[in-house]
């Protein structure tokens, strides 16, 4: 069919309001001329005619062999558009006005952008409708709650995407919790009212969700009177539905004494008293208002599908058609399983409407979420009464994610991570190839999640390729890309809020961007054996990762949440890179050290191999029975020495109580060297003769204490000895040196006298090809370079530049040292190496 310049619009005596704005912008946008609203089928020939459920719908479905949607559920519709009878038709046809309203939806997004008539399009039949009743958001996360322009647009946003509910439960909305007694002051509520007209105007359910458990008196009928007091205030704003979450409370410990004489005590009399304040609600409140929608709730018990005193206890006496909400088995669910929500609604005996923790960001605040929605089972959506998602802080951020969690919920036997991803892609990015694939590479650096296993996947797929002998090349546009694509955003792409939302990632993107590529340069420049060049780089990293990670954003108590960005892939490349660099240098590098405690926001493992007494490895959990910490030293050395330094101050607690120390040359076999106990600082010498690779602190012992590092250190006993002067500055040492990580350097305290000498001796006499003094850019000293052999010391050259290598001949060598000039600037030295 044809987009004539005028189009006849027919539709009944009191068509959806909403529907019909939709489909005449629909229309217009395909280049409509003239649209001419009228309630009979105009003559044939007279072009094109849409049907919105008025006046000859059956017979132009009919005509067109398509099936009304008589048969169909709530919210579901028919669109067909063809020739039927010999004239150009369209037809919209809802179950109900909210199926109308979707298939207007459909039709905006069937329908070409032309700026005049004369489009054609495609013949088509949709019949369709939701794989779950109710679809949407619950705003239900910790932290800054979402402006009001921002709910205005989420609410536009579900409705283009065929969400039908919002539920208002912003936790530091302190009427919400805190002041839930107490009306809204006039100019809040008409706020929420004009959310309430918003949501209205886009089929959404507006709920609004109270939370009294904080101080709420169950038994008290002036409480529940407050309650269904504040609940009248929000229905003579047009709310008509309702919930009252019971979360994140306590139920042992009652708000009036009034309670534990009427309920008793433990979780069987918390569930009682519950049953008895929501019964009350909806008995007095939502069966006494016509057009109220079931009310709905949040047990304290949340999480799981074990049975328990307080799970019975509403099962049994909980009003029957209340809606529990449900988070799946875990406060954030990996997965969520057919059985398990048949296993929910047996154990709380009543429907069940999840809460999907999905994409919120509120535990792991230094993140976004982008990844789809993963994890679901096909079939999931039918069991449920439907499905809210709880969003990130960052509310246009969130619309990645929840493009594809409206999929799942409407369509779930259809439904295809990738797909429906790739689809919010080129529907955020406004149908620009260059802004979609700027979008692709910036959120994929914020894909990973505990629904998506898989952190950055197509970067992580190029490095792997890279270290497997793929093209360099090929890396380094993978990195380009991530590097250049926040300009691109930021000049094109339309959701404007995005880019607010995603500021200081944008900032991180960028400086990662740059952080990687050089990282691959230093790889690229080490195998072609350009030492000076390689130096170089790797001098420029530390600086590069600093800026990379110092973006941060404000939290809504004021403090600095740093931002991370395709942690352990971007991050562990730059660490790969410098161990290859080392490799090349002859060099172990810092040990590598993991943990299998996780990681509270930016304190990572690598903070316990650093040097600094003052920063520090921090678990995001507490120790259970075979937690490790370990260290990598990149090669069987012998040990000397282990040194481990836990706790900190204010968490004094916080270090393994109960543990061993253990070594290994394979990460498999493992042989204890001490158990230690009760004591936060940990020492152990090694016996002469053993070589290892690992070394680990494991605990033989659960806690309910986490897991703070300062120092995890191991001396071994292929260690050179550093010695002369002038002496080490504050805070710097001798053996760095030569202490086989050129990350660390020792300069000297002030410059140097007549005479002196910094004296570098292996753990033993080696054949040598060359000597490398690695210095850091900025070093001025001078220095003479000379080699013991055979007890005698012989002239090898001179120090020049940052980098200087010089040839031995294969000397036996006993030591080297720099002999310094008088007068010069205090030296540096990075590393003194012998190979």
């Amino acid at each position: 069919m044809t987009i004539s310049p005028t189009v006849h619009l027919v539709t009944g005596d009191n068509p959806d309001a909403p529907a019909l704005k939709l489909t005449e912008r629909a229309l217009r946008d395909a280049g409509a001329a003239r649209i001419e609203r009228t309630t009979t089928t105009p003559p044939q020939g007279d072009g094109l005619t849409v049907h919105l459920d008025g006046p000859g719908t059956a017979e132009a479905l009919s005509d067109l062999g398509i099936e009304g949607p008589a048969g169909l559920p709530a919210d579901g519709y028919v669109l067909g558009i063809g020739r039927a009878a010999d004239r150009d038709t369209i037809v919209l046809s809802g179950k109900d006005a909210t199926g109308t309203y979707y298939a207007a939806q459909s039709l905006r997004q069937l329908l070409p952008h032309r700026s005049a008539p004369g489009a054609e399009v495609r013949g088509t039949a949709v019949r369709d409708w939701p794989g779950t009743g109710w679809r949407g958001v619950i705003e239900g996360f910790y932290g800054t709650p979402w402006s009001h322009e921002a709910r205005l647009d989420q609410l536009d946003f579900y409705g283009a995407h065929k969400m039908n509910i919002y539920v208002y439960s912003p936790k530091d909305d302190a009427y919400l919790r805190e002041k839930w007694r107490d009306p809204y002051p006039p100019e809040q509520l008409a706020k929420i009212k004009e959310l309430v007209d918003r949501a209205a105007e886009n089929h959404v359910e507006f709920t609004y969700a109270l939370s009294p458990g904080l101080s709420v008196c169950y038994s008290s009928d002036a409480d529940i009177k407050a309650l269904n007091d504040k609940f009248q205030t929000l229905w003579d704003i047009g709310v008509r539905t309702f919930a009252v979450p019971l979360d994140d409370i306590s139920y042992t410990d009652w708000n009036c004494a009034a309670d534990e004489e009427k309920f008793g005590t433990g979780g069987g009399a918390a569930g009682a008293a519950q049953a008895h304040l929501l019964n009350r609600v909806n008995r007095d409140f939502i069966k006494t208002h016509d057009g109220a929608e079931p009310l709905q709730m949040v047990p304290t018990e949340y999480y799981d599908v074990q049975p328990s005193p307080y799970k019975k206890a509403l099962a049994e006496q909980l009003d029957k058609d209340v809606l529990v909400e449900w988070t799946g088995v875990g406060v954030i669910a990996p997965t969520m399983t057919v059985e398990e929500a048949k296993a929910a609604r047996e154990v709380f005996g009543h429907a069940i409407l999840t809460w999907d923790n999905y994409p919120v960001n509120d535990y792991i605040r230094g993140r976004l979420l982008l990844g789809p929605f993963n994890g679901r089972e096909k079939g999931l959506p039918g069991e449920l009464a439907g499905i809210t998602a709880n969003p990130m802080v960052q509310p246009y951020a969130s619309k990645l994610a929840l493009f594809t969690v409206a999929d799942h919920a409407w369509n779930d036997a259809a439904y295809e991570p990738g797909a429906s991803y790739a689809a919010a892609l080129r529907e955020m990015a406004g149908g620009d190839k260059d802004v979609r694939d700027a979008l692709r590479a910036f959120a994929d650096a914020s894909y990973g999640s505990l629904l998506n296993e898989q952190q950055s996947p197509e970067l992580a797929a190029a490095v792997k390729d890279f270290w497997d002998g793929g093209d360099p090349a090929a890396l380094d546009a993978r990195l380009r890309e991530l590097h250049d694509a926040p300009k691109v955003l930021r000049d094109g792409l339309p959701d404007r809020g995005f880019i607010a939302d995603a500021d200081p990632w944008l900032d991180s993107a960028e400086a990662w961007g740059t952080a990687g590529r050089t990282a691959l340069a230093l790889v690229r420049a080490a195998r072609d054996g350009d030492g000076a060049e390689a130096w170089r780089l790797r001098q420029q990293l530390p600086d590069l990762v600093a800026k990379a990670k110092s973006f941060s954003y404000d939290w809504i108590d004021g403090t600095k949440t740093p931002v991370v960005l395709a942690d352990g892939v971007l991050n562990t490349f730059v660490e790969e890179a410098l161990a290859e660099h080392n490799k090349a240098l002859g060099v172990p590098g810092r040990p590598k050290a993991t943990s299998s405690l996780g990681t509270y926001q930016q304190n990572a493992p690598s903070r316990m191999t650093d040097g600094d007494d003052a920063t520090y490895y921090w678990s995001s959990r507490e120790v259970r029975k075979d937690d490790a910490i370990t260290l990598d030293l990149h090669a069987q050395r012998g040990l000397r020495k282990i040194d481990l330094a836990m706790g900190k101050e204010g968490s004094a607690a916080d270090y393994i109580h109960e543990g061993v120390l253990e070594y290994s040359a394979d990460g498999e076999q493992w042989t204890k060297l001490a158990d230690f106990s009760g004591k936060a600082d940990v020492t152990a010498d090694v016996p002469d003769g053993t070589k290892a690779r690992f070394v680990r602190a494991r605990a033989t012992a659960g806690q309910n204490e986490w897991l703070v590092v300062r120092e995890f250190a191991v001396t071994a006993a292929d260690s050179a000895t550093v010695t002369g002067g002038p002496p080490a500055a504050e805070g710097s040492a001798l053996a760095a040196a030569a202490d086989g990580d050129p990350d660390t350097a020792y300069t000297a305290s002030r410059a140097p006298q007549a005479g002196e000498t910094l004296t570098v001796t292996p753990a033993e006499a080696k054949e040598t090809s060359s000597v490398t003094v690695l210095r850091p850019q900025n070093a001025k000293a001078a220095a003479r370079v000379e080699l013991r052999v055979d007890g005698e010391w012989r002239p090898l050259g001179r120090v020049s530049g940052p980098y200087t290598e010089l040839s031995t001949g294969g000397a036996q060598a006993e030591a080297v040292r720099l002999a310094w000039s008088e007068g010069d600037p205090a030296p540096a030295v990075a590393e003194v190496t012998l190979r």
